[in-house]
């Protein structure tokens, strides 16, 4: 079976504990629109860094890499299985590319990763390998490292980027504000050049997109780059649908878009 790959907005780390038509999407979407993949491959947006790193855990704990929050999220656990050997080949992949990388253990599933899986695979049961991601390297570096791993998704892996298309927490709102004129102009047009797939467009985002300082602050870019990492991964197909899109604190867009997906029903 082929997976696709998604990319995710994770939101605020308030999804964990939150009920919403958001949180509702994503248990469908992993329990009902996608089939169950053998494993995921996740690229966070709160796993930034230099160093292409891979995780070659067997099982990762949790990490609550966040500040503030009710107390009962600093309980919440999501124990779950890591994949060594999908790491080793992912490594071998990166080897065969000239792509320096190092494997990491111990580290944890940030909540880019764990919140968005929780919402989607709640028994868990699903082993996830985490890649780290790097802000500073050019879009098309970083779709260059997605493409890397479109293989894997013949081999019944989805690959997912989490992090966050318009993700500036100086101008959020009220937490049901209605959805801020820039930011919706800023997703439409990613959304634009997603469906026609227009790389040379997207790749020049910063240049091109509206809005672009609102909707991306180059204090934190790093939220939108987790969708270049998983367009590579599906450039095979080169087709891109967009499965759900609302708002949180007037601009804090909650977007999933997919990319390829024959082999599932959607």
């Amino acid at each position: 079976m082929t997976q696709p790959a998604l990319f995710i907005a994770h939101g605020s780390p308030t999804l964990a504990i939150e009920n919403n038509t958001y949180t509702t999407f994503l248990g469908q979407l992993g329990q009902e629109i996608l089939r169950k993949p053998r494993a995921v491959v996740i690229f966070s947006a709160h796993w930034d860094s230099p160093v292409q790193y891979v995780t070659e855990d067997a099982s990762h704990e949790t990490l609550h890499d966040f500040y503030g929050f009710p107390d009962e999220m600093y309980d919440i656990n999501y124990p779950v299985q890591g994949d060594p050997e999908l790491s080793k080949e992912i490594s071998s992949i990166f080897k065969s590319n000239n792509l320096p990388y190092a494997m990491s253990s111990g580290r944890g599933l940030d909540h880019g990763a764990w919140v968005v899986l929780r919402a989607m695979y709640p028994d868990g049961d699903v082993p996830v390998v985490s890649l780290s991601v790097d802000s500073k390297r050019s879009p098309e570096e970083q779709y260059a490292i997605g493409k890397m791993l479109s293989g894997l998704r013949e081999q019944n892996v989805l690959v997912i980027g989490s992090g966050g298309l318009v993700h500036n927490l100086r101008l959020l709102g009220e937490v049901n504000a209605r959805p801020a004129t820039w930011a919706v102009e800023f997703d439409d047009w990613i959304g634009e050049q997603l469906v026609n797939w227009d790389l040379r467009s997207l790749m020049q985002y910063e240049k091109r997109a509206p809005h672009i300082r609102e909707a991306v602050p180059a204090y934190a870019n790093e939220h939108l780059v987790p969708l270049l990492y998983a367009m590579g991964a599906g450039d095979t197909d080169r087709t891109a649908r967009k499965l759900f899109q609302d708002y949180q604190y007037g601009s804090l867009s909650l977007n999933c878009w997919i990319f390829g997906g024959r082999d599932n029903d959607i």
